[in-house]
């Protein structure tokens, strides 16, 4: 059999486009928020839905807070009482009386102080539960949002600027409830008690004062604040970056190493930290313009305050108890002012890091489920891909309507040189990407009609380069089928024929395997990769260039492992040495995204073509095949690690 024949199958492939589904999660954070529209983004956090527990802890928080905050107010009366009680002294005339009242009252004042302060740490410990619970909660929605995207996305990506919003996205809304909640509510409910408490005992003059001077005071702080978040925002970015560079450099700690590039590793990690050192100089220098601003208008409304309440001393109208009253009180309300300005400026810091983290969740999985997607019975599974085309990028396609197929327990295998789409079929059969054109089939049905979870469920793979969990050996075994009993993974383990290697370990199975398996050679990671796909048990096994990183010896007892897994299973071989793949039902020859030639390793020999010329060149010891092409040029597409 010579050239391509297409399968007697039908052809016409349908066209249906899967209609998308509600996003888990980021349909409320389709578009970037900032102020209050980040207070109602997170109000489902702070009220959950079916937690009970939550939102009476909620409203306990809440009820303290006004206990604590009434307290508050109340303190300065029963101190200005004590005042007047004690400059009144010398008139009185029973001496008990003179000491009777005042003691009393700052006995009083010492009472209430406390309970002020014991309500406000009640509050803190109620709502501790709510600010975990939600980041928590916000943690895992965008932990599982990030698992549902296609692989496009994370190919695109780099994984240190990712984990980095992560991290500083989740831990954003536990400051913006608690400081939504616990600063700025309680600092405009104290300004109207002391405001209607200053204009009750005295003239409308005091609590205009108080509210103009708290107003110019937030107004400055907004402004100002607003104008130095360009340079918070500068800090970010060269954070990231830095943090990026950094990881991306260590993880390829021996390529480094291999072209003696330190000094330009560090000299591009010196260049994002100097960006970072400029934006927070002027960081610095905008926030110390800030505080002393705050500080001249707090110092101007207080001395105006003192100043209305000595001329009312003077004329009689108030007291020295008075006088303490209005400057315990304006003290009391601008504590919390000159805490608003931080306040403020974390909340605004917490909305430029959840920017990041919107995006994030706006972001739409390219392949989705259909709402009626159906499962998929574990047991024999036949492959059909008909007319399939696709391309990475639609300019450039890499699969041009192949049609091929494998029958339930057959072994196919596909050969070729680098580029030519063998890699990019396995990924199609994943569904981590969609066809373009034509549909693949298992056992009749399209893979669209499927819903993801039931298809990878039914295969496993064991790739050419497998990179492990930094966990342990059975943590790694166990992946294939996480929650297997302890003889279900030994005999994995004895089908890839890595118990001994695992019984001479002094740890066994609870030995660490480093960061991406670095402790274990190339042989002993295929083996647990080999294990897990045992442990999975999938009706579907495909082997991308399982074993062509290996050495010669270590590459036939691994074959002798992988003959053993696929027996009984569809089996699908992408390989580079055509060696292993002598034994196949069917051998399929894919250049340029098209299959060329198809038949048995005797039928292709006996025709004299491009894989006859292939296996010639092996048999002789020429590992060169043709260049790449237009599959191996593709960012994050390439079929990596195809020789």
């Amino acid at each position: 059999m010579t050239t391509a024949q297409p399968d007697t199958s039908p052809n016409a492939a349908p066209d249906s486009t899967p209609e998308p589904v509600a996003d888990s999660g980021g349909n409320a954070f389709a578009a970037r928020h900032d102020g209050l529209h980040a207070v109602w983004a997170f109000l489902p956090y702070l009220w959950p839905p079916g937690e009970t527990g939550i939102k009476l802890r909620v409203v306990a928080a809440m009820v303290a807070l006004v206990i604590a905050k009434l307290f508050n107010v109340f303190t300065p009366i029963l101190f200005s009482r004590a005042v007047d009680q004690l400059s009144a002294a010398r008139a009185m005339v029973a001496e008990n009386a003179v000491v009777a009242i005042p003691m009393l009252l700052i006995l009083s004042y010492g009472v209430a102080r406390i309970l002020n302060l014991a309500f406000n740490e009640l509050r803190d410990a109620l709502f501790a539960r709510v600010g975990q619970r939600a980041m928590r909660r916000f943690g895992i929605q965008v932990f599982e949002h990030l698992h549902q995207l296609s692989l496009r996305f994370h190919l695109e990506r780099r994984t240190g600027g990712l984990s980095r919003a992560i991290d500083r996205g989740t831990r954003a809304v536990e400051t913006l409830l608690r400081f939504s909640l616990f600063s700025i509510i309680p600092t405009i409910l104290e300004l109207l008690l002391v405001a209607g408490i200053l204009w009750g005992f005295f003239d409308a003059g005091f609590a205009a004062l108080t509210v103009i001077t708290v107003g110019g005071y937030i107004y400055f702080t907004i402004r100002i604040s607003e104008w130095r978040l360009q340079f918070r925002r500068r800090m970010n970015d060269s954070e990231q970056q830095a943090n990026t560079r950094a990881i991306d450099s260590l993880l390829n700690f021996e390529t480094v190493k291999y072209f003696g590039n330190e000094r330009h590793e560090i000299t591009r990690y010196d260049a994002s930290l100097a960006g970072y050192e400029e934006a927070a100089v002027r960081s610095q220098l905008s926030l110390s313009a800030l505080n002393i601003g705050q500080a001249a208008i707090i110092a101007v409304g207080i001395t105006i305050a003192l100043y209305m309440s000595a001329k009312g001393i003077a004329s009689g109208e108030m007291s020295v108890g008075d006088f303490v009253l209005v400057h315990t009180y304006l003290l009391q309300l601008y504590q919390p002012l000159g805490f608003f300005g931080f306040v403020y400026r974390e909340l605004r810091q917490s909305v430029i890091d959840l920017e990041r983290m919107f995006d994030l969740l706006g972001q739409k999985a390219e392949v989705v489920d259909k709402p009626d997607g159906i499962g998929i019975a574990h047991g024999p599974a036949a492959l059909r891909f008909d007319e399939v085309s696709f391309g990475y990028d639609p300019r450039r396609p890499i699969l041009k309507g192949i049609s091929f197929a494998v029958p339930a327990g057959a072994k196919v295998a596909l050969v070729g040189p680098s580029g030519a789409g063998k890699s990019t079929i396995a990924r199609l059969l994943y569904r981590f990407y969609d066809v373009t054109g034509g549909a693949i089939m298992v056992n009749g049905t399209d893979l669209r009609d499927i819903r993801q979870t039931d298809l990878r469920r039914a295969i496993g793979i064991v790739p050419q380069d497998t990179v492990l969990f930094n966990e342990t050996i059975h943590y790694n075994l166990d992946y294939g089928s996480p929650g297997a009993d302890m003889a279900a993974v030994e005999a994995a383990a004895r089908g890839a024929q890595i118990d001994g290697f695992i019984a001479g370990l002094p740890d066994g199975y609870e030995t660490m395997v480093g960061e991406r398996g670095l402790k274990l050679s190339g042989g002993e990671k295929q083996r647990v990769a080999i294990a897990r796909s045992v442990l999975k048990d999938p009706s579907i096994m495909i082997f991308d260039e399982a074993t062509s990183a290996l050495d010669t010896a270590t590459e036939r007892a691994i074959q002798t492992n992988l003959n053993a897994v696929s027996k009984g299973r569809t089996t699908l071989v992408i390989a580079h040495r055509l060696s292993t793949v002598v034994d196949a039902d069917q051998i399929l020859v894919l250049v340029n995204g098209r299959i060329e030639e198809r038949g048995t390793h005797a039928e292709l020999l006996a025709a004299d073509g491009t894989y006859a010329m292939m296996w010639q060149r092996q048999q002789q010891g020429e590992e060169t095949l043709p260049g790449p092409t237009a599959e191996s040029l593709e960012l994050g597409a390439s079929d990596a690690g195809e020789a």
